[in-house]
């Protein structure tokens, strides 16, 4: 049998964010979304993670899944921890980190370095205070708490990406 992306199961349910520490909701937000974006490929085999469905666009599901673990090394790890460690995929200096370069035939290595680039990610950010700075490439001062934030906001933006490109693919839609 052909490899499919797995069926996610919800780790995180909105409901239970409404009253918990300020940490315990942006980590259940991010972790919300990153699980969004990979329920909205679950069952879908690698060449419909691949394929364009949104004309003139050459976004696909399989690009937003490398683009994630891409963006996510570059926030959490290279930035705020400050790992000195290479691209994913392709990096910021394509300008579409991770979005080019899809093939069907990798979906499941791909699959497996964005949950492996989450684990480390996470990693980074444990234990370590959201006041906590770092001095971005553009020599800005930014905390923790704003990677978390903006984590947040880059899955959002794509996830409404990813919600036309599964529909366009077979009809499903929802979260």
């Amino acid at each position: 049998m052909a490899w499919t992306a797995p069926p996610v199961e919800r780790t995180v349910q909105l409901g239970d964010l409404g009253t918990v520490t300020e940490r315990q909701m942006l980590e259940g937000w991010l972790n919300w979304h990153r699980e969004t974006l990979l329920a909205k490929c679950a069952g879908l085999e690698p060449a419909a993670l691949a394929r364009t469905t949104v004309e003139p666009s050459d976004l696909t599901l399989l690009g937003l899944v490398r683009h994630m673990a891409e963006v996510e090394r570059w926030w959490f790890r290279r930035s705020f921890a400050g790992e000195e460690i290479g691209d994913v995929f392709t990096g910021p200096s394509d300008g579409n980190e991770g979005l080019d370069g899809v093939h069907a035939a990798d979906a499941e290595r791909d699959f497996g370095l964005f949950r492996a680039e989450v684990i480390a990610c996470d990693a980074a950010a444990a234990g370590r205070d959201l006041d906590e700075t770092f001095v971005s490439s553009r020599g800005v001062s930014l905390s923790l708490r704003w990677v978390y934030v903006l984590m947040i906001q880059e899955y959002a933006r794509h996830n409404g990406h990813a919600d036309f490109l599964r529909e366009r693919t077979d009809g499903t839609t929802g979260d």
